[in-house]
């Protein structure tokens, strides 16, 4: 039996309405993710590190921000949430392992390849724009 028209019209204004909310509530986190990156810049560049690439692509994924310090590199992953612990929460196992085979890609352009000292961090944002800095959370294997 047929659904009377009315019915269907409702349904499909309803799943456009529901896109439309998917896709503002999309666009409100990504607008925040960039917000939370450029606060963390400033944090590495205040305490004198060179950001030496912004969301970078490799083959295995992407890196949030590189960072130069001293003869090596600090890749840094951005997570932010309503709080540090809810942020923290957010970076899985699966996330890790692919930040590292990026790393290991943008490690082939440096003079020293592979042999380039290396650390991992995550910065935590919360709500508030606090930064927790969590240095060498999680590393090669």
């Amino acid at each position: 039996m047929r659904r009377p028209v009315v019915q269907t019209a409702r349904r499909m204004v309803a799943r456009a309405a529901l896109r439309r909310d998917r896709i503002a509530a999309g666009t409100a986190a990504f607008a925040r993710g960039l917000s939370a990156e450029e606060s963390v810049v400033r944090h590495y560049e205040a305490s004198g590190r060179c950001i030496a690439a912004r969301r970078w692509r490799g083959q295995s994924g992407e890196i949030d921000l590189v960072a130069r310090e001293g003869g090596g590199l600090v890749f840094i992953e951005v997570k932010a949430a309503e709080t540090h612990a809810w942020a923290a929460e957010r970076l899985t196992a699966r996330q890790m392992g692919r930040i590292c085979a990026a790393a290991s890609e943008y490690l082939a352009g440096e003079p020293a390849g592979q042999a380039t000292p290396v650390r991992f961090d995550v910065a935590l944002v919360d709500a508030a724009g606090r930064i927790d800095i969590r240095e060498g959370a999680f590393g090669l294997a």
